[in-house]
């Protein structure tokens, strides 16, 4: 199969999004957006849009606005939607909105159109729920989700469901045991399940790529919906000492915007179509703590300062331990080897412009 001449990608304005637009533009291909710029993400359309693309503004729930976006289109990078945790249970609707209805009405328009392009679909590793553990007795166990009397007891760790002896954590890889914690989660695995059944019945070359946690360039700031790293560093600039939660020891891979956008570009351009499931990561699992007190250091912020990262005791009860990628499938048989060094990558984090979404009344 040729490599794609015009690509579509949802939610191109971004933080995600734009990068990967960015990367396709700078390797001559026809770029189409359709955004719908969220209040929730965008305070005013973003400075940072490339001028050599196409912007649908609409939204992904809107088959008129896919029809139009879908023009002359040989390739889909499905990026739009809702992240995050959210605020509670009260945003679940809006997640199902935004993620699974968005995705499905465009893979209707895809299937009216008969289209036989790629298809890469933004996913997430919140759809593994907890990672990969190994007990030394019983060898790799799945553990029960945590319960709320043993978290409010600061017992953080999970442990064997046969002898609750502890637990070591390992990098997941893509053929572990689905199960979603939490709403978005539950979105976001819902999405995969749509694009391999529509990949099925049509014959096209489809991925999903699960992206662990991404920072960088032009992430939303004071958001609920942004990730971490962001609202660390709002905090860090409002004068305000970060509040890493449990005790600071859960695990991540927080892996660079330039790197994930490559990953995608890749899928779409690759004389090798990318099939499946695919981690996204640095492959470098770090703490919460850790990194919170990396993005100090970088901002210049002091241990004896008042700004210094604490770490509160509390928690979110949807969230998980450690979940932290396996990058075997995407360095070995993709070559997606992680670019951006860690500690390069939160000096820059560090300063780089982030977006003021809309303050809500």
């Amino acid at each position: 199969m040729n490599a794609p001449t015009r690509v579509l990608v949802t939610g191109g304005a971004g933080f995600i999004g734009s990068s990967i637009v960015d990367q396709l533009v700078a390797r001559s291909v026809d770029v189409v957006v359709l955004d719908n710029l969220s209040p929730a993400a965008h305070a005013r359309r973003p400075d940072y849009l490339n001028p050599s693309t196409h912007y649908v503004w609409g939204d992904v729930r809107d088959a008129t606005a896919w029809a139009e976006a879908l023009d002359g289109v040989d390739a889909v990078c499905h990026q739009a939607g809702k992240v995050g945790l959210g605020v509670n249970f009260g945003d679940a609707g809006s997640y199902v909105d935004d993620n699974d209805v968005g995705w499905v009405v465009g893979l209707g328009a895809l299937h009216h159109r008969r289209f036989v392009g790629r298809i890469v679909l933004a996913s997430s590793m919140v759809v593994y729920g907890e990672g990969r553990y190994t007990c030394v007795t019983h060898g790799v166990v799945r553990p029960a989700p945590r319960l709320r009397a043993e978290l409010d007891a600061g017992r953080f760790e999970p442990r064997c469901p046969t002898c609750a002896s502890e637990l070591g954590a390992e990098p997941i890889p893509e053929d572990a045991p689905l199960e979603p914690r939490n709403v978005y989660a539950a979105t976001k695995l819902h999405q995969e399940h749509l694009t391999a059944a529509f990949a099925r019945e049509h014959d096209v070359d489809a991925c999903w790529l699960r992206y662990h946690n991404v920072y960088g360039p032009r992430m939303p700031r004071d958001t609920p919906y942004a990730g971490v790293a962001s609202i660390f560093r709002s905090a860090l600039e409002n004068g305000r000492a970060p509040t890493v939660t449990e005790d600071g020891m859960q695990r991540r891979d927080f892996v660079h915007v330039a790197d994930v956008a490559n990953a995608n570009v890749r899928a779409l351009l690759g004389d090798e179509p990318v099939h499946g499931a695919v981690n996204v990561g640095s492959g470098t699992p770090r703490s919460v703590l850790e990194m919170a007190e990396a993005l100090a250091g970088a901002m210049g912020v002091t241990p004896t300062d008042g700004r210094w990262p604490t770490v509160s005791g509390g928690y979110r009860l949807g969230d998980v331990r450690h979940v932290f990628a396996s990058t075997d499938t995407a360095v070995h048989r993709y070559g997606l080897v992680p670019t951006v060094d860690f500690a390069d990558g939160m000096r820059e984090f560090a300063t780089v412009p982030l977006r003021d979404p809309v303050v809500s009344p």
